[in-house]
């Protein structure tokens, strides 16, 4: 059977927040989005990101065995728009078949359209060597000198002179 890659719509959600979950049970994550932290962010009038479907099935029956979810940049540095890729999941069932690469190939295309992107970039997770070998192999390199620093969200309220 051939695999679809689609942007995910509105009614998409219930789909791509189980995939999502299952992400965070692969990678012992906790898991705090819900649906409807997935359709107030990515499917207002001002989406927050995009996501990606691949799907396997007659589209009747399509089962998703692959989402992708990103979100527009901008590197003064490299004087361009990219897209950061925020997750990425493929089926267990799915894995060695270079689905993930052809996501992210997905992501490219309509990052290209959306926002002339011309880099990609993303985390890895330190213990996740078989991730950051499948990255390396795709020609992805570490940022060197940089270190992703992240201020939560009681620091965004003292930071906006909330107490």
């Amino acid at each position: 059977m051939e695999i679809r890659f689609r942007s995910a719509l509105a009614e998409d959600v219930p789909a791509l927040h189980a995939a999502l979950s299952q992400l965070s049970v692969d990678l012992g994550d906790h898991h705090v989005a819900q649906e409807e932290d997935l359709l107030r962010a990515g499917f207002g009038p001002d989406p927050a990101f995009g996501a990606i479907l691949a799907e396997l099935g007659p589209p009747a029956a399509a089962r998703t065995v692959g989402v992708s979810l990103f979100s527009p940049v901008f590197s003064t540095v490299r004087g361009a728009a990219g897209v950061y890729v925020a997750d990425l999941w493929v089926a267990a069932e799915m894995r060695g078949q270079k689905l993930g690469q052809r996501l992210l190939g997905a992501v490219l295309e309509v990052a290209q359209d959306r926002w002339r992107a011309r880099f990609l970039k993303l985390n890895v997770y330190e213990d996740s060597p078989d991730a950051r070998r499948f990255y390396e192999r795709l020609g992805f390199t570490p940022a060197q000198s940089q270190t992703e620093m992240i201020l939560e969200e009681a620091g965004c309220a003292a930071l906006r002179g909330e107490r």
